[in-house]
């Protein structure tokens, strides 16, 4: 036999012997907890429980309960988690155990940088410990002005298209993207990105409008795109799969360039004690770099990590708000009542204002240039209360990904049942268990939030005591996680979402499509669940 038959044979040999070992494994350390069938002995059921799944979730839920098992690639077993004590195990009692996977760590970092959402350990702590008073109420209120005068030119594009007294269809996800990225590139980096301007947007807030969309068409590890681009650069390859990868290497790249650049430009301003851009030293980039240089010498971040919670922050901001924003307008578009109530007490709030701002002209009789100071915008009832219940509906990102690093046991609130159907308290996982927080369906959650949890009423909120509240015990909308790894920018995005909603409904009336366009079709909007919720329009009407 020759020498490479003998590698050969070594190779399968190898092989068979892993995969062997692997199912033994799998065997020994099986979960026996209920969940749907497997359907493929290659790839399990984990396309149809988790693409576009959103109904698919919350069925799962109701049959079986809060933990459930589901069968991923080559016949591993997953669960999917949403008991509220299952959560608060994981994400804050024995958030060190479970984790992140390292393909989710790598595949940040290869695109952000060393931010938030690339580190974990000691490094997160640090980071965090730097970052959590940046995003301060007192901060808050100074980056107020700047979202404001964005959310005005929002407004002043939307009116400059609608004829007086008459509707007309806009799409207006594109340009509430543009506002999102305009918020984010001012408010967090102060940086003028002029993506409202239609056709003076850079390549910097191309590539910056581009970059959700292309991490979510290919929705497999980023780590190995990076691997296979850096292998297979041939430009005529023909598949669909290397232009996409390509492509997201591209604005990659541009993204880490200008982030580069308006790095050093901001480094350099505060060495001079210059606050004379557009935010006078307010946005959120500034504040850090003076908070980190103020630092004990073991506190500081690196320029690698300062430069990482850019990329992240830029990210993590745009596509949430954006879709979180579309969502809010779309749910008042299909209630209409509670769009007028609003819109009322949106201007009951204003007209309040008016009557004690002493800056402001007797001749100025309209809602043009009123602007609610922070306290007054955050703390209006009926606005909060439809932006909570937007937020626990429709979470974002639905769902999120974590992995235990040692054998340990789940409690879970409500028993689960076990394959057999007996029920049980507590899920013993075993160490590298795959594990998918199903933040949906705990937002869903009829033990916690009653019969109607599936149902958008926000006068659930007007009674705060009561609101996820379930034998005493107060229970937390997931949305923005918990923990050391919760989102550290939830005050900077309620507050862009609620300034852009109090500036828009005073002067205008949304509805969805109700007549049918030149091909006789009546265009129907369908929330796509891929990673973020996109809205999409339904086939024949659009594209799906």
């Amino acid at each position: 036999m020759s020498f490479p038959h003998l590698i050969g044979y070594g190779i399968l040999i190898f092989t068979v012997w892993k995969l062997v070992r692997r199912r033994a494994s799998r065997k020994a350390n099986a979960l026996d907890v209920a969940g749907p069938k497997n359907e493929h002995w290659l790839k399990g059921n984990l396309e149809s429980v988790l693409v576009d799944s959103f109904d698919r979730c919350l069925k799962m839920a109701a049959d079986y309960g809060g933990v459930i098992k589901i069968h991923a690639l080559f016949g591993a077993e997953w669960l999917i988690v949403s008991d509220p004590r299952a959560l608060h195990h994981i994400l804050v009692k024995e958030q060190h155990i479970f984790e992140e996977n390292d393909n989710f760590i790598f595949s940040n970092k290869l695109v952000f940088g060393d931010g938030l959402i690339s580190t974990r350990g000691e490094q997160h702590r640090k980071q965090r410990k730097m970052l959590n008073p940046v995003f301060s109420i007192s901060n808050m209120r100074e980056l107020l002005p700047i979202i404001q005068t964005i959310s005005h030119q929002l407004k002043s594009i939307f009116v400059s298209d609608l004829p007086i007294h008459l509707p007309v269809e806009l799409d207006v996800l594109p340009w509430l993207s543009r506002s999102s990225l305009d918020c984010i590139c001012e408010g967090v980096l102060g940086y003028h990105s002029a993506a409202l301007d239609a056709g003076n947007e850079s390549e910097y807030t191309e590539a910056l409008r581009m970059l959700g969309p292309a991490i979510i068409r290919r929705n497999f590890s980023l780590y190995w795109c990076k691997k296979i681009a850096d292998w297979l650069t041939i430009s005529w390859l023909p598949t669909q799969t290397m232009k996409d990868i390509r492509e997201l290497r591209r604005i990659v790249e541009i993204m880490d360039s200008a982030s580069r650049n308006i790095f050093e430009e901001k480094k350099a301003a505060l060495a001079m004690h210059d606050t004379s851009g557009r935010t006078k030293g307010k946005d959120i980039m500034s504040i850090m770099l003076k908070a980190n240089a103020s630092s004990a010498e073991g506190d500081r971040l690196s320029d690698a990590e300062l430069l990482g919670q850019m990329n992240v922050m830029i990210f993590a901001g745009l596509e949430t708000t954006t879709a979180a924003v579309a969502r809010t307008l779309y749910m008042l578009a299909m209630h209409p009542h509670v769009q007028q109530q609003l819109r009322a007490d949106i201007c009951d709030a204003m007209t309040a204002h008016q009557a004690v701002d002493v800056n402001r002209s007797h001749a100025e009789d309209d809602f043009e240039s009123v602007r609610l100071p922070y306290d007054s915008l955050m703390n209006l009832p009926f606005l909060d209360a439809v932006v909570r219940e937007t937020l626990r509906l429709y979470p974002s990102l639905p769902i999120l990904g974590r992995i235990s690093t040692s054998a340990t046991s789940i409690p879970v609130q409500f028993p689960v049942r076990t394959a057999s159907g007996e029920e049980i308290n507590t899920i013993s996982v075993a160490k590298h268990q795959a594990i998918i927080m199903s933040i949906v369906a705990a937002n869903h959650n009829q033990a916690v939030w009653g019969e109607d949890a599936s149902e958008w009423k926000p006068e659930r909120w007007l009674n705060s005591t009561q609101a996820g509240v379930k034998d005493g015990v107060r229970y937390q909308v997931m949305t923005f996680l918990a923990g050391n790894r919760s989102c550290i920018g939830l005050k900077f995005a309620e507050m862009e979402i609620k300034d852009v909603l109090v500036t828009l409904l005073p002067d205008i009336h949304f509805a969805l499509p109700s007549e049918p366009d030149e091909t006789g079709h009546v265009k129907e909007i369908h929330w796509k669940m891929s990673g973020f919720h996109i809205p999409v329009v339904k086939a024949p009407a659009g594209d799906g």
